[in-house]
């Protein structure tokens, strides 16, 4: 098996376990040992929409509990957790993708219960995967985003 392959979710699983412990007084070294990994820039976990986040996704206007950007010119992917009033957010989000010009997933996979809700998008440029669930506090919205390669 090829170490990087290892390595790489090995680095980002360390950083975002210990990242909270890391004060803002001082340059976060775990932000360039997960970029060493990676080959790429990395923004680690916060409770914002990254700054590269794709201005083509829409997202579902709401507190942003969770933000992670991850790649490099090869390929990037995003994280973003939204806190939704209720699973009715899933239609919303749905509008919202669709009429971003997102089709769809056609192979089925997918639905919503009253629990919650798996929503797969996709264009020529992203694919994007929403589940909204239940948490401790209500409902979030977890937008997985990532690059099409060609």
């Amino acid at each position: 098996m090829n170490a990087r392959r290892i390595t790489v979710p090995l680095a980002i699983v360390l950083a975002l376990a210990i990242t909270p412990t890391l004060s803002g007084c001082f340059g976060n070294p775990i932000e360039q040992i997960v970029e060493g990994a990676t080959g790429g820039d990395v923004s680690l976990p916060g409770s914002s929409v990254p700054d590269d986040f794709p201005t083509d996704v829409p997202l579902y206007d709401g507190e942003v509990t969770f933000g992670l950007g991850v790649g490099n010119t090869d390929g990037k992917a995003w994280n973003v957790t939204i806190r939704v009033p209720g699973i009715d957010a899933a239609d919303e989000i749905k509008s919202q993708l669709e009429g971003a010009g997102f089709a769809a997933n056609e192979a089925g996979i997918g639905g919503t219960t009253e629990d919650g809700a798996t929503l797969i998008y996709s264009s020529d440029k992203y694919s994007v995967l929403v589940v909204v669930t239940k948490d401790s506090d209500g409902f979030v919205a977890n937008y997985t985003v990532s690059e099409v390669t060609q």
